[in-house]
């Protein structure tokens, strides 16, 4: 009998240990709602009780959404400078299109912090307005946030400015290489690989590795970029074909072949 009941009880642990295994995994908790109170408080003009708000608004992220045209008007309005940056902050979080319009003013803010936080914003709140501020940052006086806005542009598939991007990655800010790798077409890629052995061999291949492992990018393009690492004949090349080598499983056999051929052409292939 305590044989039988044993085995029942492990059948029944392998029957519940499966259906857990299928069971769909549990959905996270949904934020609470704010209170009536946190609400008036966006309104309050009262600094302290603004700035508790915020905090709050903030923390429950974008189903907070409905929320971005307050506090864009609160920002369209002015607040004082310490609140400024939180608003600032906040609005990104909430991931709302309708914030974009007032964080492309205040990408142009004479604070640098405050215009760190609202291209940092942009990036979140998206759309055209968002990419056309972000294009307009790469010429800021500060490197961080034209890096920030060169990275933003990639994140945000702005393949209108590719053209930007190639100033900008000529002009020194070399997170511009990795978006054009995710955005450019056949002519951008093979322009982007031009500049090995002009620029830092590591800044072109960040932004060429992106492009080499895309799947939308067509093949022969991808051919030709590697023939451009291989054709610099150095022992930095070919130690980027071997790291490419090893992540080469999703690629055609075509290109694993090519990859190879590269490997055994550089220094050190051999």
């Amino acid at each position: 009998m305590r044989i039988v009941a044993c085995s029942t009880v492990l059948a029944f642990a392998l029957v519940t240990q499966g259906a857990l295994a299928d069971a769909p995994p549990p959905k996270p908790a949904p934020a609470p709602a704010l209170a009536a109170s946190t609400v008036a408080d966006l309104k309050s003009g009262d600094a302290s009780k603004l700035r508790g708000a915020l905090d709050d608004v903030r923390m429950g992220g974008k189903s907070n959404a409905h929320l971005a045209p307050t506090i864009a008007d609160l920002l369209q309005r002015g607040l004082p400078p310490s609140l400024t940056e939180a608003a600032v902050t906040t609005l990104g979080d909430l991931e709302s299109e309708a914030g974009s319009t007032v964080l492309a003013s205040y990408a142009q803010h004479r604070n640098l912090k405050v215009r760190q936080a609202a291209v940092r914003s942009l990036i979140k709140t998206k759309g055209a307005v968002a990419i056309r501020a972000l294009r307009r940052a790469l010429s800021d006086s500060d490197p961080m946030i034209r890096g920030v806005a060169a990275n933003g542009l990639g994140v945000l598939k702005a393949k209108d400015a590719l053209p930007d991007l190639s100033v900008a990655l000529d002009h020194g800010i070399n997170e511009a290489a990795i978006s054009i790798g995710l955005l450019c077409g056949p002519a951008e890629c093979e322009a982007l690989s031009t500049r090995l052995g002009k620029l830092p061999f590591d800044v072109v291949t960040g932004g060429l590795d992106q492009a080499m492992f895309r799947a939308d990018l067509a093949e022969d393009s991808k051919i030709k970029i590697l023939g451009k690492v291989r054709e610099l004949g150095t022992a930095e090349a070919n130690k980027y074909l071997r790291d490419a080598q090893k992540r080469a499983g999703s690629l055609s056999p075509r290109l694993k072949q090519a990859i190879d051929q590269a490997v055994s052409a550089t220094p050190g292939g051999a």
